[in-house]
């Protein structure tokens, strides 16, 4: 399985973020082979809106199987599950505190967006 995880950092030992749209990098883990990247999402940093929407497409076309992440907004969680991505909040620590957190089952899968997540949309 392909994991995505919202990170502060390039590595296993970055702390984990729990801003998905903001979040500096996506640690992509697959967790069937060990296989860790990765991916630069600075790009989509000073969107002021959308943000969360263009770090969504950027997940999804990792193909990645599960998002791990807090705070993720209405048009974020659409699109991801658009693409049948699952995701999972409650991850604390590093990246790898995350993904075995994540193999474990102590994450909780998410079942709607996270009204935190889309503040700005609900003050403009």
């Amino acid at each position: 399985m392909k994991v995505a995880v919202s990170s502060q950092g390039p590595d296993l030992e970055s702390p984990f973020d729990p801003r998905f749209g903001k979040a500096m990098f996506f640690a992509v883990v697959n967790t069937d082979t060990g296989q860790f990247d990765a991916r630069d999402n600075r790009e989509h940093l000073d969107a002021m809106l959308g943000a969360g929407i263009q770090s969504a497409r950027h997940v999804a076309a990792m193909g990645v199987d599960s998002v791990i992440s807090d705070n993720i907004g209405h048009r974020a969680f659409t699109a991801l599950e658009r693409n049948d991505v699952k995701m999972y909040v409650g991850a604390r620590g590093s990246v790898g505190n995350a993904v075995e957190q994540f193999d474990s089952g102590q994450l909780k899968p998410l079942s709607n967006s996270d009204p935190l997540g889309s503040w700005l949309e609900v003050t403009i």
